[in-house]
């Protein structure tokens, strides 16, 4: 089956070459429709290839791609036109964190903390919707549509907001009311599905194909693994400004549908091609353990165009993936760095959220909190080294899922006190008052 989205891929630049197949390695010219290699069909998202030599080119005539703000500032490695209309909303340029006390804690040499939650919408996926705005608005279509468990969809919908057009998001019905709270403020059309992320995601494509909508959802859309790969220019643009060795051993992501893995991936592979840097770190996808469908598959060598939905549980929603989309970029993320799966439990990520909080004041939702739960247990189970150096994504605010604040520290309520408007009352409440 062929993915199509009209007019879209018949206004790209001259330095996009077209789409390669990760798997069969079949390659697809920039002036066709193709959105998923034929023979394999859609779960297999197309690689967008690039003429590095232009690339380069532009990179030198820009002063480096580095003379705007945020993720445009990397445009020339973009599959975008230099004069393409850009959202409103500032998106990326988020901080990366050097956190000292978490490295010394795990036994690390290094480790910083990118926090996407500082987003516009609170998430990674705002990268990847603020391209999906442009390629729609480029290609003149003004209908968008998403599948999501919530943060692309709160993605689309900010990004969106305010650029004159019809924004639909298809969401499980059991996604969280805060989330769906926001896509209403912002005015998108929001379909509650009754049925789980995998069900919403089918009508989505449906919909789209029937109705001519352009599709932002992951691992249909291309171009949204360019939007994601724009965090990890970041992570080695902002450690080369205070280490001269700014490549990290290790990258670990959070992982559902496994766009954000595929992504960092792709970002590192263009700037290994355009001379930036000289080795690749080995990339570790996180995943719950009831929803870990490229664990099993990575640990037990199978066959992912072959291997059949699971059924999901769990604390992260937004790791929740009975059948991920973008699932061969991430496997040949981990694959092809030396890296691996990991697998947390809930009971894991909860008591992440704390401890990922105070050591370096990130406040994370549990699918964030799940990279820091993910990189202790390869630490204990050997897969990260001692005395490595490892950046962490930490993809959405903790203000997205608040009940699982409430949970994660519900064991901690001695630490709360209530006390009468007195300074008396005070130390009487809280007899350690004193020595704070």
């Amino acid at each position: 089956m062929r993915a199509q989205v009209p007019m879209a891929l018949q206004t790209l630049p001259p330095h996009v070459t077209g789409f390669r197949c990760l798997c069969c390695g079949g390659h697809y010219p920039s002036s066709g429709e193709a959105h998923a290699c034929v023979p394999l069909g859609a779960g297999s998202t197309l690689d967008v290839t690039y003429d590095y030599d232009l690339v380069k080119q532009a990179l030198r005539h820009e002063r480096g791609g580095l003379d705007r703000i945020g993720m445009w500032r990397y445009r020339a490695l973009l599959p975008i036109w230099p004069d393409a209309p850009l959202p409103l909303l500032h998106v990326g340029g988020t901080p990366l964190y050097q956190a000292d006390r978490l490295a010394s804690r795990l036994g690390l040499k290094q480790l910083w903390i990118k926090d996407e939650g500082r987003q516009p919408t609170g998430s990674l996926k705002d990268r990847a919707s603020a391209l999906a705005i442009v390629m729609a608005r480029s290609a003149g279509i003004s209908t968008i549509a998403t599948a999501s468990t919530g943060n692309a969809a709160a993605a689309l919908a900010g990004m969106g907001a305010g650029q004159g057009l019809q924004l639909i998001i298809f969401v499980p019905a059991s996604v969280l009311p805060a989330k769906v709270a926001q896509l209403r403020v912002y005015g998108a059309t929001v379909i509650l599905v009754d049925g789980n992320y995998d069900q919403a995601f089918d009508l989505c494509q449906e919909a789209c194909r029937h109705f001519g909508w352009y599709n932002r959802s992951t691992g249909v859309n291309p171009f949204m693994t360019e939007g994601k790969k724009t965090v990890a220019y970041e992570i080695i643009e902002q450690i080369s400004q205070c280490d001269a060795a700014h490549v990290p051993d290790c990258i670990i992501v959070g992982v559902g549908d496994g766009c954000i893995l595929g992504g960092v991936h792709k970002g590192l592979k263009d700037l290994l091609a355009v001379g930036k840097i000289r080795h690749m770190p080995r990339l570790f996808g996180v995943q719950a353990e009831g929803s870990d469908y490229l664990y099993q598959a990575w640990k037990a060598g199978e066959d992912i165009a072959e291997k059949s939905v699971i059924p999901t549980y769990g604390v992260a929603d937004s790791l929740m993936a009975g059948l991920p989309r973008d699932r061969f970029k991430a496997m040949a993320a981990v694959r092809t760095t030396e890296g691996a799966f990991i697998r947390v439990s809930d009971a894991d990520i909860l008591a992440a959220i704390p401890v990922l909080a105070r050591g370096c004041g990130v406040f994370a939702e549990p699918a964030a909190a799940a990279a820091y739960a993910g990189l202790v247990n390869a630490r204990a189970e050997g897969g990260i080294r001692p005395g490595e150096r490892v950046a962490l994504l930490s993809t959405g605010t903790g203000l997205k899922d608040v009940s699982s604040m409430m949970l994660a520290v519900s064991h901690e309520q001695h630490a709360v006190f209530h006390s009468p408007p007195s300074l008396l009352g005070l130390q009487q409440a809280w007899p350690q008052a004193q020595l704070a």
